[in-house]
Protein backbone atom coordinates (compact mmCIF):
# COMPACT_ATOMS: atom_id res chain seq x y z
CA UNK A 1 0.00 0.00 0.00
CA UNK A 2 1.16 3.51 -0.85
CA UNK A 3 -0.50 6.32 1.09
CA UNK A 4 -0.32 9.98 0.17
CA UNK A 5 -0.69 12.36 3.11
CA UNK A 6 -2.42 15.52 1.90
CA UNK A 7 -3.65 18.82 3.29
CA UNK A 8 -5.68 21.31 1.23
CA UNK A 9 -4.77 19.43 -1.99
CA UNK A 10 -1.04 19.70 -1.15
CA UNK A 11 0.91 16.45 -0.92
CA UNK A 12 2.87 16.52 2.33
CA UNK A 13 4.32 13.00 2.22
CA UNK A 14 4.19 9.55 0.68
CA UNK A 15 4.30 6.40 2.81
CA UNK A 16 5.36 3.17 1.13
CA UNK A 17 4.71 0.11 3.26
CA UNK A 18 7.26 -2.68 3.30
CA UNK A 19 4.82 -5.09 1.60
CA UNK A 20 4.67 -3.01 -1.61
CA UNK A 21 6.60 -4.75 -4.37
CA UNK A 22 5.25 -4.04 -7.87
CA UNK A 23 5.88 -6.35 -10.82
CA UNK A 24 6.68 -3.46 -13.20
CA UNK A 25 8.51 -0.16 -12.95
CA UNK A 26 6.31 2.26 -11.03
CA UNK A 27 7.09 5.80 -9.92
CA UNK A 28 5.09 7.08 -6.97
CA UNK A 29 5.78 10.79 -7.21
CA UNK A 30 4.86 13.42 -9.80
CA UNK A 31 7.56 14.19 -12.37
CA UNK A 32 7.96 17.76 -11.11
CA UNK A 33 8.79 16.77 -7.52
CA UNK A 34 12.36 17.67 -6.48
CA UNK A 35 13.00 14.17 -5.08
CA UNK A 36 11.66 11.22 -7.04
CA UNK A 37 10.57 7.93 -5.48
CA UNK A 38 9.76 4.80 -7.43
CA UNK A 39 10.38 1.13 -8.02
CA UNK A 40 12.52 0.11 -10.99
CA UNK A 41 11.84 -3.52 -11.87
CA UNK A 42 14.00 -5.77 -14.07
CA UNK A 43 13.75 -9.49 -14.85
CA UNK A 44 16.54 -11.96 -14.10
CA UNK A 45 19.44 -11.35 -16.49
CA UNK A 46 18.07 -7.86 -17.19
CA UNK A 47 20.57 -5.06 -17.49
CA UNK A 48 20.90 -1.36 -16.89
CA UNK A 49 23.31 -0.13 -19.57
CA UNK A 50 26.34 1.63 -18.14
CA UNK A 51 25.87 5.35 -17.91
CA UNK A 52 26.79 8.51 -16.06
CA UNK A 53 24.48 11.31 -14.99
CA UNK A 54 25.16 14.64 -16.65
CA UNK A 55 26.05 17.60 -14.42
CA UNK A 56 22.71 19.38 -14.82
CA UNK A 57 22.12 22.49 -12.79
CA UNK A 58 18.83 22.41 -10.90
CA UNK A 59 17.16 25.10 -8.86
CA UNK A 60 15.62 23.49 -5.78
CA UNK A 61 13.55 25.25 -3.14
CA UNK A 62 13.08 23.44 0.15
CA UNK A 63 14.44 20.11 1.30
CA UNK A 64 12.72 16.82 0.63
CA UNK A 65 13.87 13.74 2.47
CA UNK A 66 13.22 10.02 2.36
CA UNK A 67 13.47 7.90 5.49
CA UNK A 68 13.65 4.11 5.51
CA UNK A 69 12.80 2.42 8.79
CA UNK A 70 15.66 -0.07 9.07
CA UNK A 71 14.78 -1.21 12.59
CA UNK A 72 12.04 -0.55 15.13
CA UNK A 73 8.76 1.36 15.11
CA UNK A 74 7.87 5.01 15.45
CA UNK A 75 5.00 7.43 15.14
CA UNK A 76 5.29 10.25 12.64
CA UNK A 77 3.27 13.44 13.00
CA UNK A 78 2.57 15.44 9.83
CA UNK A 79 2.06 19.20 10.03
CA UNK A 80 0.72 21.66 7.48
CA UNK A 81 2.42 24.89 6.41
CA UNK A 82 0.75 26.62 9.38
CA UNK A 83 2.46 24.16 11.77
CA UNK A 84 -0.89 22.57 12.67
CA UNK A 85 -1.08 18.80 13.14
CA UNK A 86 -2.71 17.12 10.10
CA UNK A 87 -2.41 13.43 10.98
CA UNK A 88 -0.24 10.76 12.61
CA UNK A 89 0.87 7.38 11.27
CA UNK A 90 2.87 4.47 12.63
CA UNK A 91 5.94 3.42 10.67
CA UNK A 92 7.44 -0.05 10.97
CA UNK A 93 10.60 -1.79 9.85
CA UNK A 94 10.86 -1.71 6.06
CA UNK A 95 8.47 1.21 5.57
CA UNK A 96 9.61 4.27 3.60
CA UNK A 97 8.35 7.83 4.02
CA UNK A 98 9.08 10.63 1.56
CA UNK A 99 8.57 14.06 3.13
CA UNK A 100 7.96 16.82 0.59
CA UNK A 101 5.99 19.67 2.22
CA UNK A 102 4.93 20.92 5.65
CA UNK A 103 6.55 19.79 8.87
CA UNK A 104 7.05 16.51 10.68
CA UNK A 105 8.09 15.01 13.99
CA UNK A 106 8.87 11.50 15.21
CA UNK A 107 8.20 9.63 18.44
CA UNK A 108 10.01 6.32 18.86
CA UNK A 109 7.99 3.33 20.09
CA UNK A 110 11.03 1.03 20.11
CA UNK A 111 14.76 1.38 19.56
CA UNK A 112 14.70 2.69 16.00
CA UNK A 113 17.20 3.13 13.17
CA UNK A 114 16.24 5.48 10.32
CA UNK A 115 18.16 5.65 7.04
CA UNK A 116 17.78 9.24 5.81
CA UNK A 117 18.24 10.34 2.20
CA UNK A 118 17.97 14.05 1.43
CA UNK A 119 19.33 16.77 -0.76
CA UNK A 120 22.66 18.21 0.15
CA UNK A 121 24.89 19.76 0.98
CA UNK A 122 23.67 19.99 4.56
CA UNK A 123 24.37 23.46 5.92
CA UNK A 124 23.67 22.77 9.59
CA UNK A 125 20.84 23.19 12.06
CA UNK A 126 20.06 26.73 10.87
CA UNK A 127 18.19 25.26 7.90
CA UNK A 128 15.53 23.82 10.24
CA UNK A 129 12.73 25.74 11.92
CA UNK A 130 11.69 24.03 15.15
CA UNK A 131 8.16 24.53 16.46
Amino acid sequence: MVETITWNDINLAYIVRTQVCPDKTTFLTPQNLNLQLGFVVYPANGEIPRHAHLPLERHVIGTSEALIIKKGRCMIDFYDKNKELVTTRELREGDVVLLVEGGHGFRMLEDTVLLEIKQGPYTGQEEKERF
